[in-house]
């Protein structure tokens, strides 16, 4: 028997007189039809907008390009001074039919290319020897570090007495400006692999060569790639400076020539040539660097 608690009165019925036991299945029903419908929480640093990345990537190169053709067409940029994008597109379509364009291309890649080589053999070569063992690092350190801190443009009087006017003092000025950030890049590479890996392959009974082969070289590896991308774009500026001596042919020499008679225009289309090689070169490497660092997780970018 039990004891409604309703008013006199009231019309609310006596649910304990009527309720049986509770049973298990229906106490489940009820907690589901109870439970809120959850929706997973998704961060904002993760959500994707609609706009492809290509449109954003050139949305900024594009607009500056229409703001450099209205201030060219209202007459803010004259000819002298910059030429427009409509002339600079026409010169850069000549040279290239009447073929000067690329055979400076053609001049200018192989002296980068030899001078690259040489700079990459000489600047991982001595960090190999300063990184690997102390006693090449107390001969070899002390006199790169000198070395590097005088600018290679002041050495260029020094290469023409010493080689001549010809090859030798161009090759010769990339092949500096490429050594020395290879050299800085990947001695901090080998000196920067974590010493508990040392510890296990010892243990694990490697020897010298092979943690040289299997730990220290991939582990400096990340850093050889950045030093490949710096030495890329001092290639390139080095390039600038090694064609202003006696050159007769290359991308150099053209603007030179453009500098004598003030056209902004071919000096302009040397530049843009000057950049698309370099961002070539830079997509290039950084391809593979993915290629070879593809055991390496890193953060992309949300």
């Amino acid at each position: 028997m039990s004891i409604s608690h309703a008013p006199p009165g009231s019309s609310e019925p006596d649910i304990s007189a009527k309720s049986g036991p509770v049973t298990s299945d229906s106490a489940t029903g009820d907690a589901e039809r109870a439970a809120p419908d959850l929706e997973p929480i998704v961060p904002s640093s993760t959500r994707r907008t609609r706009v492809p990345r290509w449109v954003r990537r050139t949305s900024g190169p594009l607009l500056l390009l229409a703001l450099w053709q209205l201030l060219s067409a209202t007459g803010v940029l004259t000819a002298d001074i910059l030429a427009s994008p409509g002339r600079i597109a026409d010169v850069g379509t000549d040279l290239i039919a009447d073929g000067s364009l690329g055979d400076a291309m053609a001049t200018s890649l192989q002296r980068v290319a030899l001078g690259l080589l040489f700079g990459t053999v000489i600047g991982t070569g001595l960090a190999l020897v300063s990184g690997l063992f102390r006693v090449g690092e107390d001969l070899v350190d002390a006199p790169v570090q000198m070395l590097r801190t005088v600018p290679f443009v002041g050495l260029i009087p020094l290469f023409i007495i010493w080689f001549g006017i010809g090859e030798a003092p161009k090759v010769a000025i990339i092949t500096l400006g490429v050594t020395f950030p290879l050299y800085l890049n990947v001695y901090a590479g080998i000196r920067g692999v974590d010493a508990q890996l040392i510890e296990a392959g010892e243990s694990l009974g490697l020897s010298r060569w092979g943690l040289v082969r299997h730990v220290v070289l991939p582990g400096a590896l990340p850093g050889a790639m950045t030093g490949l991308r710096y030495s890329l774009g001092i290639a390139w500026l080095a390039l600038v400076f090694a064609e202003q001596i006696n050159a007769d042919s290359g991308i150099g020499f053209l603007m030179v020539q453009a500098r004598d008679f003030l056209r902004t225009d071919v000096i302009v289309v040397c530049l843009i040539v000057y950049a698309f090689l370099g961002l070539l070169a830079d997509f290039v490497v950084r391809t593979l660097e993915r290629l070879l660092l593809q055991w390496r997780p890193t953060f992309t970018g949300r």
